[in-house]
């Protein structure tokens, strides 16, 4: 692991809930953040991974609908902001330092495997995905949330499809994409999954837009 790259993230770490989608401080972007991953997941209670769960937010936001989440991140500073925001939530986040290129992580144990905003840092994306795939039981879902900022970093709609190409042929997943067209950033979200069916559109807190059915 680099530990460069893991300083980093701890020095953001103090500041990293301030960005509006971060922290999900303000209630409208909270609630929109919900109107998005909520109807992608069962009603009953899941086991989610969250991989690369920074600070914890989508952690949080997923165990107070009563999912069973385990976060995994590199940073221990991240971590720790994680587990004092987790302090009163039910059902209790698991949180676990670690490689979330390789996630050490019993396999087919999870429902749902999440990734916000990660992938497009990983060294070798498709190897991450194989290894974020084989963590799911039978029918799970892997959550794929990507965006392609102002900066230049991060993947675009169609990187996100050519990324994962191979892991969806090697697992046999289905896939929807959400591909927002207002705001001066795109806000690509990618769920490989087994299960029809998606939202109709983007919050508005993340940019108005269409889903589009990616043809797979």
């Amino acid at each position: 692991m680099d530990d460069q790259r893991r300083a980093l993230w701890d020095h953001e770490a103090q500041v990293f809930d301030e960005a509006a989608d971060h922290g999900l401080r303000d209630p409208a972007t909270r609630t929109a953040w919900q109107r998005l991953l909520l109807p992608l997941l069962p009603e009953h209670p899941q086991a989610v991974a969250d991989l690369g769960c920074g600070t914890g937010t989508l952690t949080i936001l997923l165990a107070q609908a009563g999912h069973h989440l385990h976060g995994v991140d590199f940073s221990p500073q991240m971590l720790d902001i994680a587990r004092n925001k987790a302090t009163n939530v039910a059902p209790a986040p698991k949180f676990t330092e670690g490689d979330v290129a390789a996630p050490a992580l019993p396999a087919g144990s999870f429902d749902v495997v999440l990734s916000r905003h990660v992938l497009w840092a990983m060294p070798d994306p498709q190897a991450a995905l194989h290894s974020w795939a084989r963590l799911l039981r039978a029918g799970g879902q892997l959550l794929l949330i990507e965006g392609n900022w102002s900066t230049g970093a991060g993947l675009t709609a169609t990187q996100n499809t050519v990324t994962s190409a191979t892991a969806r042929r090697r697992h046999r997943v289905k896939g929807h994409e959400f591909l927002p067209t207002g705001g001066h950033e795109t806000c690509p979200l990618v769920a490989i999954s087994s299960a029809d069916g998606w939202p109709r559109a983007c919050p508005p807190a993340l940019g108005e837009g269409s889903v589009l059915p990616v043809g797979w």
